[in-house]
């Protein structure tokens, strides 16, 4: 019995995946469902951290593998097929989210109400809230991504560059400039 290496194995993998792709990009709806079958739970993951609601996530799915179905004819192969499908997934969330204008997933209802707050208490933290949101706001679009998908989507720095497309070093240089900046900005408000 031959026992195969795990780059064997991988590169295997990698070759019935081309091939998955190729069938799917000519109409074998077979070949799409195996790919489907294959990213779907990490396609809901993402987007489950992006809605927090079954029904958004389910809408959120189908919108996405429709995309990658209409352009599954542009992948080239650059990155891996896993890459590519995320950053659609990604920016179809992203692009949902800028939609509906709800940028933080926390809901202030939450952060607000969790607890035995008094009035005041409530009123100071909403305030908090306010200025955070505006802050987040003031930052370079791809400091405030990052922080965003780091702190309130507790994505680890290479799922974020996967996503991104950003270098690791880059995430995490953004991420540490995005906490500085905010911490200034929110004590200049403050």
């Amino acid at each position: 019995m031959e026992k195969t290496s795990f780059w064997q194995s991988e590169a295997a993998d990698k070759k019935k995946e081309l091939q998955l792709i190729a069938k799917a990009a000519k109409g074998d709806s077979q070949a799409f469902s195996h790919l489907v079958a294959r990213y779907h739970r990490r396609v809901a993951a993402l987007g489950m951290s992006f809605f927090k609601n079954a029904t958004d996530t389910e809408d959120f799915l189908q919108d996405v593998f429709i995309k990658v179905y209409t352009k599954l004819h542009t992948f080239r192969g650059e990155s891996l097929f896993s890459t590519w499908l995320l950053r659609i997934a990604y920016t179809t969330a992203v692009n949902s989210i800028k939609r509906r204008q709800e940028y933080l997933p926390i809901s202030d209802e939450t952060i607000l109400f969790d607890k035995d707050y008094t009035p005041e208490e409530r009123q100071l933290r909403q305030l908090t809230i306010e200025v955070l949101q505006e802050s987040i706001k003031e930052l370079p679009e791809k400091h405030a991504l990052c922080l965003d998908l780091y702190f309130f989507y507790d994505l680890p720095y290479k799922e974020i560059e996967e996503i991104t497309g950003i270098p690791l070093n880059t995430v995490k240089s953004h991420i540490f400039r995005a906490k500085k900046m905010l911490k200034e900005k929110i004590e200049s408000k403050l």
